[in-house]
């Protein structure tokens, strides 16, 4: 990411608790990724401002997920969804995406829910997770456009690039470039104001000739996640899970493409370079 809150904690025990430096910011990712124990009858993530909690989401395996929300002391309003990632002994990537005007939760790269601020978000100092659950990572960190990040080692067939965010309502281009030191092996640009995404490469100064295609997989105002695998003699671009897109490979020299570079109208909150 582009700048890190805090170092990321790896493999931390539960029960896990850890001042959040700064409080929550907007546009700030929280990254909970952890396995649920195969007998876990419950376990539950919180946003505190001292004892009282902002967020509470709680996995109850006798009810499915139930989310509750606290302010002065007083439960407010219980929203509860039947239907779970978290299911018992699975791994699962979980992140809250914190907005003006509330959380916004995904799990496994996926939107979730939604939740408005019952507690200012900037008074939120505390991060707490307890049950039946083993954390491989817990991270906060913002990531902000323009993105650029060194891809260690280099492409190669079978590497996986992943980006997710959250498109505004009136986006005009968002642009994923793959990089090597003279040029820019792999363009990819959903264009809102042609509702088009163009795919190229820039070699020795000059662009060649563009792809184009149709209908426009992204959608203003909602998130999105681009996964591009690298295959041997293509890349295959995701989005939202499903394949959207294939690009022959016009630069071969895949070792030498080292850098990931994002632009444009989108809202970053997770990147895998």
């Amino acid at each position: 990411m582009a700048l890190a809150q805090q170092l990321p904690f790896f493999n931390p025990s539960v029960p896990f608790t850890t001042p959040i430096q700064g409080g929550l910011t907007e546009g700030m990712i929280i990254t909970v990724s952890g396995r649920v124990l195969p007998d876990a009858d419950r376990f539950s993530l919180n946003l505190q401002h001292g004892s009282t909690v902002a967020l509470d989401l709680k996995a109850r395996y006798e009810c499915g997920l139930k989310i509750e929300q606290d302010t002065s002391q007083k439960w407010g309003s219980e929203e509860r969804k039947f239907e779970t990632s978290f299911q018992r002994g699975q791994l699962f990537v979980l992140q809250i995406l914190v907005t003006l005007g509330s959380y916004k939760v995904s799990t496994d790269g996926k939107p979730y829910s939604e939740y408005k601020h019952l507690v200012p978000f900037k008074s939120v100092d505390t991060f707490h997770v307890d049950g039946k659950v083993e954390l491989n990572l817990v991270a906060f960190q913002h990531a902000k456009v323009p993105y650029k990040s060194v891809i260690h080692g280099g492409l190669h067939a079978g590497k996986v690039i992943i980006v997710q965010g959250f498109i505004p309502s009136q986006p005009y281009r968002i642009v994923i470039s793959l990089r090597h030191k003279h040029g820019i092996a792999f363009d990819y640009s959903p264009r809102f104001d042609q509702n088009v995404v163009v795919r190229n490469t820039y070699e020795d100064g000059i662009w060649g000739t563009e792809e184009r295609s149709e209908p426009m997989p992204f959608k203003k105002g909602e998130p999105m996640l681009v996964t591009i695998f690298c295959g041997q003699h293509e890349y295959e671009v995701f989005v939202n899970g499903e394949k959207a897109h294939t690009y022959n490979h016009r630069f071969t020299k895949l070792e030498e493409i080292d850098v990931l570079d994002i632009r444009g109208d989108v809202q970053l909150t997770f990147v895998q370079p």
